[in-house]
């Protein structure tokens, strides 16, 4: 294998790092696309768009589990050298966005236990509680959900615009890498 083949190979995220990135971000949207498109309340279309709601949030936390194991398993490419305040930004913008793809499901299934209610798996006929019914800690962790789903709007739009910007103002291989 040639140098520049081996360095190509590992200047990029591995493959299973890729599934876990695209898989989590399709989630993801399909979750705020349900949210926002579900209907009235007690309507048939409410029904099922927060059952896919529900559906996308708990794979996205099964995902962002193999991902993490996978990260600490396999590790990630080089960073790519530049303006050490952007790398600074960066490794907080990931972080961050970890910390969403694990928080934001597990307050949802709190969210739906506090109310109650057992978390059902889709497809797979699978119920469970971590915490009983709390009609003082559910309208807290809806907030929380309902929060930090809007913020990471945000933080998901600057992820965005970060790699759209590497890839055509710095013209570096950032958004290459993961794709």
């Amino acid at each position: 294998m040639s140098s520049y083949s081996h360095s190509r190979a590992t200047d990029r995220y591995s493959s299973p790092a890729i599934f876990f990135h695209w898989a989590i971000f399709l989630l993801i949207a399909l979750a705020y696309l349900a949210i926002e498109i579900r209907g009235p309340k007690g309507s048939d279309s409410r029904a099922f768009w927060s059952s896919v709601h529900f559906c996308a949030g708990t794979l996205v936390l099964g995902l962002a589990v193999l991902r993490v194991l996978w990260r600490l398993w396999a590790g990630a490419p080089a960073e790519i050298v530049g303006n050490r305040l952007l790398a600074f930004l960066a490794r907080a913008a990931h972080l961050a966005l970890y910390i969403f793809i694990i928080a934001q499901p597990l307050l949802g299934m709190l969210m739906i236990n506090t109310g109650g209610h057992p978390v059902t798996l889709a497809w797979v006929n699978f119920s469970f509680t971590l915490v009983g019914a709390d009609p003082l800690a559910r309208p807290l962790l809806k907030t929380a959900h309902e929060w930090l789903g809007n913020a990471f709007y945000w933080v998901i739009g600057l992820h965005a615009l970060a790699a759209i910007a590497h890839h055509v103002v710095f013209k570096d291989r950032t958004l290459r890498r993961m794709v």
